[in-house]
């Protein structure tokens, strides 16, 4: 039963319980605030009942009687007269409009006031005194008070808006109603209107309605937030202590919004007390059934990150390309077996003659866990058609992945582990900030796609660290070592007597500033270098192989993964004897890079944030291996040769690669296209030298992946919402050294990512 309804019979409910008449100034409400019940338990020890309730409203003007006659004259002294209390006319139906209603009119009984001192009077002209009528337990016509000997008493009105239209008295009840169904229920409410329609108080239709209306009253209380049942919770914490207050004492300042009632039965604080109880139980519950599906908190802080897309790729080869067999595919002889020198076959070949269309499917999903203490640690899988470490492409359709047989045929995809690492995050003090990194993480370095390409994860562990030396200028630095290739365990297989391993590695290490040289302009700077152990091939001891399984003991030196572009040699020194014909037969050959590798990278941005929301970047990097010797290498590489000498003193042309490489990328629109119709305009030129770096970490999109190339590049983006943008791009490539490999690449692609 909700709250509402229960007030509406209180005042009923008062005239049941006791045998006292009840006054209609005895309880005042007013509007109330949302949510909000203020029950007062001021007592009325005030005899008078235009001071009832002065605490909280304007008194009552005290009504005046009208003059009566004086009584007959006597001989015998006669002490002051006592007024005399006449009945009080039936006061008009009360009711409140916007939240209290009392259900409809309610006869009211003339007031108690305490008992008189007998008044003498002369015996002949009697003055009778009218004695208070208590309503009984079961009404009966009430006689109409005599006011023949009594002046009238205007009826007293309360702080209660009366009903704008004219409400007549109570009916005089002239016997009692039919009763209704007494077995009682389980609600103390309706077993009161029960018994009010058995006193003949209420009709059954009236009673029925007021069941009506308080079932629907309740099913809307329930439906609420719980926000109403805190308020009835206050309201009967306010109960508990104003029971306890002795009268007069200092109770909160009425406001115009706040609904008083003077008294509540037991029945109802006990039914009031038995919901609240049933609604905390019910929450409680809730909880502890939440509780026990609850995640772990490290798994509820966890940051989720996805994106796809999906891609066309047209490569178009111009006229030209040497098509002779001069481009051969050492990645695919160095994963495969080994390649024949002596053979009557050519070599693997790149593709440089023939336009290919292409569709490409990338999806990644990753999730960043913050743990406490400052670790997190996080994972992402994602596509592939192999493991190419910088490319997360999966052809759709391919199905000519030697490693996987995936594709074709509706066939289903891959999914890689392509990043699982720990970081934690620490101060050295409140300017200086680091970062530590172990597994298999983002490049933590500064750089752009000519030293390192965006899809390629660091193997090992890495710290970065930034030091604010003042508001607008800082320093920064990284450094870290990684693991390249980790040799066999078994390695060589087919050998009782293994061979050493041939680990590689990389160290690296960057400087930097970050300086905001005004509110829109900021400049970033770093110097690094890359140095790789073992990451160049090694001449083998001799030996003589006699099946193509027979591994060196320097077989590992050569790349387990590489793009084109970089110098080879010929890794395995074949001893000539009569198993292979002293040369002329059976030269299974492995090819490894030719120079080692110690790349010096200067990598600069200037951000340029004038036109805001769009931004100028103008982005460059140089770079340049110092450990090149173009002598030693002229003397082992086996491609990036220049034509033949025109004298013909030698069979082949000198080698012509280089050690530099340089890179200047001018952007300009919202980098981060967070909303629809942001956008996006590059366009940029590169120029990578054979052995500048390492080809198989460069950038894989630029003429296919690789170095020994240059050319321009153009892109274009458009966000179409929040999460989704379409992209085109354009990339022309020449070859620097060597025979002509020229290509154009056009990308038509559609991305989101949340």
């Amino acid at each position: 039963m909700s709250l509402p309804t229960t007030l509406r019979l209180l005042a009923i409910a008062t005239l049941l319980a006791t045998n006292k008449p009840v006054r209609a100034q005895d309880y005042t409400v007013s509007k109330p605030a949302k949510n909000k019940v203020v029950i007062d338990y001021a007592q009325n020890t005030n005899p008078d009942p235009g001071q009832w309730n002065s605490l909280y409203k304007k008194p009552a003007p005290t009504p005046t009687p009208e003059p009566t006659p004086a009584p007959t004259p006597s001989s015998t002294p006669t002490p002051a007269p006592t007024p005399e209390i006449e009945s009080l006319k039936p006061a008009q139906a009360v009711e409140q409009t916007v939240a209290l209603s009392l259900s409809g009119p309610m006869d009211v009984a003339p007031a108690t006031s305490p008992q008189p001192s007998p008044t003498p009077t002369p015996t002949p002209t009697p003055t009778p005194t009218p004695t208070p009528t208590p309503i009984a337990e079961n009404p009966l016509p009430t006689p109409e008070p005599t006011p023949a000997a009594t002046p009238e008493v205007k009826p007293i009105k309360t702080n209660v808006q009366e009903s704008q239209s004219n409400a007549a008295p109570l009916p005089v009840v002239e016997s009692p109603l039919p009763s209704t169904p007494s077995t009682p229920t389980g609600n103390v409410t309706i077993n009161l209107i029960q018994k009010l329609v058995k006193r003949g108080i209420l009709t059954q239709e009236e009673a029925n309605e007021m069941i009506r209306q308080s079932e629907a009253e309740a099913e809307a209380v329930r439906a609420q937030s719980q926000t109403d049942m805190v308020a009835i919770a206050q309201a009967a914490a306010v109960q508990v202590v104003a029971t306890s207050a002795p009268a007069g004492s200092d109770l909160p300042p009425a406001s115009p919004n706040d609904i008083r009632v003077t008294h509540i039965p037991q029945p109802v604080k006990d039914q009031i007390k038995e919901e609240i109880k049933l609604e905390l139980a019910t929450n409680r519950t809730s909880k502890e059934i939440g509780a026990s599906l609850r995640l772990p908190k490290w798994v509820e802080n966890g940051k989720a990150a996805y994106d796809l897309r999906v891609r066309y790729v047209g490569t178009f080869f111009p006229t030209g390309n040497d098509a002779s067999g001069a481009f051969p595919n050492f990645n695919a002889i160095n994963t495969g077996a080994p390649f024949d020198t002596t053979g009557t076959q050519f070599a693997p070949q790149l593709n440089v003659d023939q336009n290919r269309n292409q569709y490409l499917l990338r999806a990644r999903f990753g999730i960043d866990f913050a743990m406490s203490e400052n670790f997190s640690s996080g994972f992402r899988v994602a596509t592939g058609s192999n493991n190419s470490p910088v490319s997360t492409n999966q052809g759709m359709g391919v199905a000519n992945s030697a490693t996987q047989g995936q594709g074709g045929n509706f066939s289903k995809y891959a999914i890689w582990l392509d990043r699982a690492f720990m970081r934690y995050d620490f101060a050295v003090t409140e300017a200086i900030k680091s970062t530590a990194w172990a597994g298999r993480f983002e490049n933590p370095f500064f750089s752009t796609r000519l030293t390192w390409d965006d899809d390629l994860g660091f193997d090992g562990a890495a710290l970065t660290t930034k030091a604010n030396i003042t508001e607008n200028f800082a320093l920064f630095g990284t450094g870290g070592a990684f693991v390249v290739y980790n040799t066999d365990f078994n390695f060589s297989s087919n050998q009782p007597a293994k061979f050493a391993s041939y680990d590689k590695y990389m160290f690296g290490g960057q400087g930097g500033f970050e300086w905001k040289i005004g509110d829109d302009l900021k400049w970033k700077t770093a110097v690094a270098l890359y140095s790789f152990y073992n990451i160049e091939g090694k001449l083998s001891d001799p030996y003589t192989p006699l099946t193509v399984n027979d591994a060196s003991n320097t077989d590992n030196s050569r790349p387990s993964f590489a793009q084109k572009g970089n110098t080879y040699m010929a890794i395995r020194n074949i001893t000539p004897d009569a198993s292979n014909d002293y040369g002329a037969i059976n030269q299974w050959q492995y090819y490894g890079l030719a120079t080692k590798f110690n790349e010096l990278a200067l990598t600069s941005q200037i951000d340029y944030d004038g036109f805001e929301p769009v931004r100028v970047s103008l982005v460059g990097e140089y770079v340049q291996n110092l450990a090149f010797n173009q002598e030693d290498i002229n003397a082992i590489a086996v491609n990036n040769r220049s034509a033949l000498d025109e004298n013909g003193l030698t069979d082949i042309g000198a080698f012509d690669g280089s050690p530099y490489g340089w890179f200047v990328d001018l952007r300009v629109g919202t980098v981060a296209l967070a909303k629809r119709w942001d956008w996006l305009l590059s366009v940029g030129y590169r120029w990578i030298g054979s052995d500048s770096v390492v080809d198989g970490f460069t950038d894989s999109d630029f003429g296919g992946g690789g170095t020994n190339m240059q050319g321009f590049t153009a892109a274009g983006f458009l966000s179409l919402s929040e999460n989704v943008y379409l992209g085109v791009r354009w990339m022309g490539s020449e070859s620097i050294t060597g025979p002509q490999y020229d290509t154009n690449i056009f990308y038509l692609e559609l991305n989101s990512k949340f």
